[in-house]
């Protein structure tokens, strides 16, 4: 993301003047370099085509939670195709040679795209937020057009927010030179304004959200423990037993109390029986017992199943959210940091390798928000896996 100044270390103004034999053949370095950036760029054109086909092709997929990560898997592209191969150019030339008009619409469409990239992360958790909160109303208004609704939000906050430093940039542009395509400004207004909306202001509404998502999660399987211990409760005194749990649910239906040849069976009777009974083999009738005391054991111990199930389901849940807030902190809190510091601060300044790896690894985040947005949903794998054997109908 070539975001205020971002690429200031990718040009240095005190080489363009030594014509030397390295320009002519580049270090095997500078070679790996670009092999292993293309290598990421088409990954991330690859992952994100593979999301949107699915959603796409899959009916299963048609739901409006999934729009908002089709529109994430679409900026992300976007970003893959329109602004890493020119960054890769500019990287491998240290010059910018496509004239001024490409080098704006390229600035334009690299700082909108990424700042389109982490709205849509907070846009995500808003709706996850809700749709745990509340569940029964908001699954009412969680609709196709409320989902178009907020992508259309999210791009026009985008170009809200990216288009003073690109005003800026056109306004000052008599001060650059044509060999460079960069944003260059040290208003602490122009930056804290750009930051504080592509950035920070989104980083904390995720983090905020997504805590509260956890524990929302938490509260619920807490919930659902304590409700089926409350209805197994009554099965050590003997007076009812589980019925089968429903195919599917993997919880426990309502006890159901027993009737009389039940009990007959499961437990030994105090009348006399009569004497065709006597003459019953006492095997069968041993066997049966056991067969429903085992089946009685086996059920009853279900009830002590719970909260293990519900203890791995939490760290699920809290390792899902970790890799999310994660990846999308370590790709872009240093680019961001760099950013404050070098525009605020009129003797600091970046070297060019460590601004193309901070800017790079902004970019990192388009390719792992398909795979972690999508990795953890079982209807995504099958739909991956079937569109990877070429299926006709998903």
């Amino acid at each position: 993301m070539d975001f205020f100044n971002c690429t200031d270390g990718v040009f240095s103004p005190g080489d363009c003047g030594n014509d030397t034999l390295e320009t002519t053949k580049p270090p095997s370095s500078k070679v790996l370099l670009t092999v292993t950036l293309s290598a990421m760029a088409i990954l991330t054109t690859f992952f994100n085509c593979l999301v949107i086909t699915a959603i796409a092709v899959t009916r299963k997929l048609h739901h409006p939670a999934n729009y908002l990560i089709c529109s994430l898997a679409v900026t992300d592209l976007l970003v893959a195709v329109l602004v890493m191969p020119f960054s890769i150019m500019y990287i491998q030339r240290e010059v910018w040679v496509m004239g001024q008009v490409l080098c704006t619409i390229w600035l334009s469409v690299d700082v909108t795209c990424c700042t389109c990239s982490i709205l849509h992360l907070a846009a995500i958790a808003v709706d996850r937020y809700r749709a745990i909160t509340d569940a029964v109303e908001y699954s009412r208004k969680r609709t196709g057009a409320r989902a178009g609704a907020m992508v259309a939000v999210v791009w026009l906050l985008s170009i809200l927010i990216s288009l003073p430093p690109l005003l800026w940039r056109h306004y000052s542009e008599g001060g650059e030179q044509e060999d460079q395509c960069i944003i260059i400004h040290h208003h602490i207004a122009f930056t804290l304004y750009s930051t504080l909306g592509a950035f920070y202001i989104p980083l904390l509404l995720i983090l905020i959200l997504y805590y509260k998502i956890y524990r929302a999660a938490q509260t619920l399987y807490m919930r659902r423990e304590a409700s089926r211990a409350s209805r197994y409760s009554s099965v050590t005194n003997g007076s009812v037993i589980p019925s089968t749990f429903p195919s599917g649910d993997g919880g426990p239906r309502s006890p159901e109390p027993l009737n009389p040849q039940e009990k007959s069976i499961s437990e030994p009777s105090t009348e006399e029986p009569p004497r065709e009974r006597m003459r019953a083999p006492s095997r069968a009738f041993q066997s049966k017992s056991r067969r429903h005391e085992s089946r009685s054991e086996s059920r009853r111990s279900q009830l002590y199943q719970g909260p293990r199930i519900s203890g791995s389901r939490e760290r699920k849940a809290a390792s899902t959210l970790g890799l999310i807030i994660g990846a999308f902190v370590v790709c872009w809190l240093p680019f961001f940091v760099k950013e404050v510091i070098v525009n605020t601060c009129g003797s600091c300044s970046t070297s060019m390798e460590m601004a193309d790896f901070l800017t790079w690894l902004g970019y990192l985040n388009s390719l792992i928000n398909p795979l972690i947005y999508t990795i953890f949903n079982e209807d995504f794998k099958k739909a991956f896996q079937r569109l990877v054997r070429c299926s006709h109908y998903l």
